[in-house]
């Protein structure tokens, strides 16, 4: 492993040159983490649901990882998803019906080739999308990340071509307490460069947004993995994503 490390390090661009040289020493650290992490199981609930109950419908799509699935809270209505439509029903005085389709460890290429096409409803008026992490843990060059994440705005945006689309930002991974020193901080800095790849990328689309996670983390701010939100944060996650919908829709 450290032998290909070596070989990779000389053979990558710039950004991805920084995060190998500071990540092959940490590949035993990284391994460890990987055997000995918590692992929790998606929230309870029915995939939809609907709050509020004025005349305004707005239809609310949740798709991406396990921040979708809503790991850390009790159901679905406590997630993230469930948060965002809570916020939006209040603040627009609206119907929010909502659909949440999340898996576990899924990667912005399984969200767009695996998980997409389970969606049967075309009526959407908003685009929740939470990927990424797992494009950092699964060590994928920014070329790639680049490359699967405009691939699936892409496929949203000719599907909903009508729809706002709001990508969460990575969250600030050198906050995660299941992450090891020094570990925990070279992630970090890897979801920064993705978050910024990311915030380019949105800006060449008219209908879609930047959510930024960019939060100081506090105690109980992490579910008990010490890697996902807790329920306290999944509400403050929920009001930024909610707002970042609400002005798109509205403004």
């Amino acid at each position: 492993m450290c032998l290909l490390a070596g070989v990779l390090i000389h053979t990558l661009p710039g950004r991805d040159l920084l995060f190998w040289s500071l990540f092959a020493p940490l590949i035993p650290q990284a391994l460890r983490v990987r055997k000995t992490a918590l692992r929790f199981r998606p929230a309870a609930g029915q995939s939809t649901g609907e709050v509020g109950q004025a005349g305004t419908t707005i239809r609310l799509l949740a798709i991406g990882d396990s921040i979708i699935a809503g790991v850390g809270a009790r159901a679905l209505r406590h997630a993230l998803v469930g948060q965002t439509a809570e916020y939006l029903a209040q603040a627009a005085r609206a119907r929010v019906a909502w659909t949440a389709c999340g898996r576990i460890g899924a990667t912005s290429r399984q969200i767009e080739q695996r998980l997409l096409p389970q969606v049967e409803d075309d009526s959407f008026d908003a685009i929740l999308v939470s990927t990424g992490v797992n494009d950092v843990i699964s060590l994928h060059g920014l070329e790639r990340w680049r490359n699967d994440a405009e691939a699936l705005l892409d496929a949203l945006s000719v599907r909903w071509p009508e729809a706002v689309i709001s990508f969460s930002g990575l969250p600030p991974m050198q906050h995660f307490p299941a992450l090891p020193q020094p570990l925990r901080a070279v992630f970090g800095l890897r979801a920064r460069q993705f978050d910024q790849e990311l915030r380019r990328l949105l800006e060449h689309y008219p209908q879609a947004s930047h959510v930024p996670l960019d939060f100081e983390a506090l105690p109980g701010s992490f579910s008990g993995d010490g890697f996902h939100p807790s329920e306290r944060s999944y509400a403050e996650f929920g009001a930024m994503a909610g707002k970042s919908i609400r002005s798109k829709i509205f403004d």
